[in-house]
């Protein structure tokens, strides 16, 4: 009998392997000449392309992309959402898990989506390049369509939301730097990289998507702008939302989608409107309660137009919400709730470790380079628990972490900020007394946390310099959203308001303006997982923290050695690459090991003998 039950259980693992693939790519990060707004720009893409290409895969495969680097600048490919397990060197931020890949080289990313569905993506994690980085990675149920929790939609459509700068997006990255304050802001956001006919020269550079009456559609919306986010609306038609951040929720009816950086959403749209053409619309949603700096106030368009509507006819507008409709954005997230599945993981009940970070602007002193900073008000900065994140120089987090390298980090990230204060008020700006709190200190620190540990989070917004939303996103986990609100964080009353039965999950959180959230996770993911702001320009200023998630006890939660070919950080961005021949592959595979190291470099190693094999 136990002989027959092995044999059962061998063949049903032999079955899910069947079922399972190997999706290899190839992205080529290169300059793309393109005309967008009445000009030619040469930008920074994928394989020729804006947005880059789509991955579409299945849960259980294994995914391999080789990025080969011929673009000018460092680059490093964050797939995110993707928890990593086991493969935390293929996450992809920038000296948090690798090294960048410098100009003329090549990296090898090989990771596995085992237990995940939905829409997901990756982008760039250096610099400002995701502005033209990114692109879509759609992870199917295994059984196909007729596997999803709610009705098969008849066809499907991906909508990429982002930003246009006229300027090159690293030149302004460099201007922040050297002024010492923000970036300036988009020219206009982009519908899978169109900006549609509201601007000039757009007319034909317009995303059209053909409907038929009758069919439901699901749109897998992501947003990647850079710095803003957004409403989106489809004129004459509403939304039921069956996921975001590939998680499934409970299905939730609306006629607008608000979606910050970093997020997905999946949404079932019927096409029952009259037969005519309606355009689709995205504008940002502002959320800096006081005063609104300039931003960009425009409004990018597609066109849903039904296969048998009048040639003649005109596009109908959606309404769209005043660009400071907190009320609809709170609406929005606060309303969506897990969908509830047999056998799939449920919210905590213990709590292991408890912090509560505050987080926002503020200001430090100028930097080494700031040539236009203002010496009297110092550079604008952004940190947690007022620690603003200092990204390491000499070797990337994972690569300390793994080979217990010290003087890189420290594991002194507080639990709690320096002082408590009224956070939310504006007149902190205006206090003397509270003037010190103005001012950041720059710091290396992580959190370390036990495996399998569970952790509660309060994310307390402040208004020092401004009140706004800040995107929150964590690598490798997806976390319980249990309450979020407005002003300072309540203990007594919030616990009151926390759903523990079907809190929405999430792996990127917009903490409400001038607000807080409390998330919750369990560490059960070894490695060095950065939480960031996903509004770009504030993660280069440092609103950012690392969790340091020790091993388990048990093999298969154990961080294995890098792969061969993947880098293995020592330093500060020369990078030594020599070819190694595989015998089972043939004389003619050549592989890159890239090793940052610091100068003055070492020699180069000697050249393999010709039999030479890779043990």
């Amino acid at each position: 009998m136990r002989s027959l039950l092995i044999l059962v259980l061998a063949l049903a693992f032999a079955g899910l392997l069947a079922d399972a693939a190997i999706i290899e790519r190839t992205f080529h990060v290169g300059n793309l000449t393109i005309r967008r707004l009445c000009q030619t720009r040469v930008i920074t893409a994928v394989n020729g392309r804006l947005p880059g290409p789509k991955l579409d895969v299945h849960e259980g495969d294994t995914v391999v992309v080789h990025v080969i680097n011929d673009s000018p600048y460092d680059m490093t490919i964050h797939w995110h959402g993707v928890f990593q397990r086991l493969t935390p060197w293929s996450d992809g931020p920038n000296m948090i898990t690798q090294c960048p890949i410098q100009p003329g080289n090549s990296y090898t990313y090989r990771f596995n989506v085992t237990g995940q569905e939905g829409t997901l993506w990756w982008h760039a994690h250096v610099s400002f390049l995701r502005a033209t980085v990114y692109g879509a990675l759609i992870i199917r149920p295994r059984g196909g369509a007729k596997s999803y929790p709610f009705p098969k939609p008849d066809k499907e459509a991906t909508i990429l939301l982002g930003e246009w700068w006229n300027d090159n997006i690293v030149d302004v990255d460099n201007r922040a730097f050297l002024t010492g304050q923000g970036p300036s802001i988009s020219d206009a956001f982009t519908i899978n990289g169109k900006p549609g006919d509201l601007y000039n020269c757009s007319n034909d550079e317009i995303y059209k998507l053909q409907v038929e009456a009758g069919k439901t559609y699901m749109l897998r919306i992501i947003n990647a702008a850079l710095n803003n986010q957004l409403f989106f609306k489809v004129a004459g038609h509403s939304f039921t939302v069956v996921a975001v951040d590939a998680s499934y929720t409970n299905p939730y009816k609306t006629d607008v989608i608000v979606i910050a950086p970093g997020q997905t959403v999946d949404a079932l749209m019927a096409a029952e409107a009259p037969p005519a053409k309606y355009y689709m619309a995205s504008r940002q949603y502002n959320s800096i309660s006081f005063p609104p700096p300039p931003f960009d106030n425009t409004t990018t368009r597609g066109v849903v137009e039904y296969a048998s509507a009048p040639a003649s006819s005109r596009p109908t507008m959606p309404l769209m919400p005043p660009f400071n409709d907190t009320a609809t954005a709170h609406r929005f997230y606060s309303n969506l709730t897990s969908l509830l599945r047999p056998g799939r993981p449920t919210v905590p009940l213990h709590v292991d470790t408890s912090m509560f970070v505050t987080f926002g602007l503020g200001r430090t002193t100028c930097q080494p380079g700031q040539l236009l900073c203002n010496r009297t008000q110092g550079a604008v900065a952004a940190s947690m628990n007022n620690v603003s994140f200092a990204f390491p120089t000499e070797m990337s987090l994972l690569e300390a972490h793994f080979n217990n390298v010290k003087g890189i980090y420290t594991r002194d990230f507080p639990d709690k900020p320096p002082v408590f204060f009224d956070f939310t008020n504006p007149a902190v700006n205006s206090d003397n007394a509270l003037a010190p709190l103005l001012f950041t200190q720059k710091g290396t620190k992580a959190k370390k946390l036990k495996y399998n540990s569970t952790v509660e989070m309060v994310l307390q917004n402040t208004a020092i310099l401004a009140a706004e939303s800040h995107p929150m996103h964590l690598h490798g986990y997806d976390f319980y959203v249990l309450a979020q609100g407005f002003g300072n964080y309540d203990n007594a009353k919030a616990r009151e308001c926390f759903n523990l039965v079907d809190p929405q999950k999430r792996n990127t959180i917009a903490v409400p303006t001038g607000g807080w959230a409390v998330i919750r996770f369990t560490a059960d993911n070894p490695g060095v997982w950065i939480m960031h702001c996903h509004l770009d320009p504030h993660l280069t200023i440092g609103l950012a923290m690392v969790f340091e998630v020790e091993n388990g006890p048990t093999p298969d939660a154990t961080i294995p050695p890098p792969l061969f070919g993947q880098p293995l950080g020592l330093g500060l961005g020369m990078i030594v690459d020599f070819a190694v021949e595989f015998r089972e592959r043939g004389p003619s595979s050549r592989h890159r090991l890239q090793l940052c190291l610091s100068p003055p470099p070492p020699p180069p190693p000697p050249p393999p003998p010709p039999d030479f094999v890779w043990q």
